[in-house]
């Protein structure tokens, strides 16, 4: 992917048909093969040296193939598009989160006014989209699989959001177009989440800001059964994959449910269960429990990539990127981290 390009003009509106702010109130999409200017033709959108991608039901779809590492990721976020979701739970599970991981200096400046552009990478079904929305910005939501199709059934596109199908390797914007670059529960299952930071950051404007996480290492991955399970459920199409996971939960989560007030029990069960359970950790409904645990457990059963990274290593990519004001703890689902590309 080339950087550094200059913009030299071109089709800057091209996909205003999706949304309805002024095609000059978002960072203008580019072919994601050449960083080219895109024209629009009917209902695909065509760069200067051929590249056609198509628009799909209000959607521009930047990637090449239909299938790939996320297709478990579409079905999930499809099946359960309104789970997680603070307006569904009625919690603030997200927006604590999203708030933490961000910190004051980075929320203050999302809720700076329409002027503050979010880049959301992997936005799935809209999670984290209904917390960036609720502040105000202009939020771009990426995600490489058919989870668009749930988020804007969430969160249809307006004069405040967009919505994408693209990778994150070969995302079709021009460098340091966002204030805010936003990426929770998805750079450990990108292929490489080195190059993963490296692609985001360079989408962070001068000053502005990058968020993220990522699992780190745990005792309990190396003791858990749940790595058996996944051999064998990454390697099924999705659908099947999906039916196995609700079967695992339907023999499993009941046994959850009656050991919960016996942390012993728990304990053993959970290494003998590749089912995740949530009880005693959020304030959730038996049918919010359940939903949740054929959530969580289908995405850890399912997913292609699963990498792991410690704290000291997170620094160290971010430093090497020439990231500043870098905070980075454990906590969340393992690592929580932000910077500042330097302006």
């Amino acid at each position: 992917m080339t950087v550094g390009r200059e913009s030299s003009g071109g089709a800057t509106g091209v996909g205003s048909n999706f949304g309805s702010a002024p095609p000059a109130d978002w960072p203008p999409l580019r072919c994601p093969k050449d960083l080219d200017p895109l024209a629009a033709e009917g209902q695909e959108m065509v760069c200067q040296r051929g590249h056609r991608w198509g628009i799909v039901s209000g959607i521009p779809r930047m990637i090449e193939s239909v299938s790939g590492y996320a297709d478990a990721f579409g079905l999930q976020w499809k099946t359960y598009r309104k789970t997680q979701l603070d307006s569904y739970t009625k919690t603030t599970l997200s927006l604590d989160r999203a708030r933490r991981c961000a910190g004051e200096e980075c929320w203050n400046l999302l809720h700076r006014g329409n002027g503050t552009q979010v880049l959301e990478i992997g936005c799935g079904a809209g999670r984290f989209t209904e917390v960036l929305l609720s502040t105000g910005a202009r939020v771009t939501s990426v995600d490489l699989s058919a989870a668009v199709d749930a988020n804007q059934q969430n969160f249809p596109q307006s004069d405040h959001h967009r919505i994408l199908q693209a990778d994150v390797r070969c995302l079709p914007f021009l460098p340091g177009q966002y204030d805010v670059v936003f990426c929770l529960g998805v750079i450990q299952h990108t292929p490489s989440p080195d190059v993963t930071l490296r692609m985001l950051l360079e989408q962070v404007r001068p000053g502005g800001w990058l968020v993220v996480d990522h699992y780190t290492y745990t005792l309990s991955q190396f003791t858990k059964s749940a790595a058996l399970f996944r051999m064998v459920l990454t390697r099924v199409p999705p659908e099947l994959g999906l039916a196995w996971s609700h079967r695992l939960v339907d023999v499993f989560l009941p046994l959850h449910r009656a050991v919960r007030a016996y942390p012993v029990l728990q304990a053993i069960l959970s290494r003998i269960s590749p089912v995740l359970s949530f009880y005693g950790s959020l304030p959730l409904s038996d049918d919010l429990q359940r939903e949740w645990s054929l959530l969580d457990t289908h995405d850890s059963l399912t997913d292609r990539y699963k990498h792991h990274r410690t704290r000291g290593q997170i620094v160290r990519v971010l430093g090497g990127l020439g990231a500043t004001d870098i905070w980075c703890e454990y906590g969340g689902n393992g690592v929580e981290a932000r910077c500042r590309r330097p302006a």
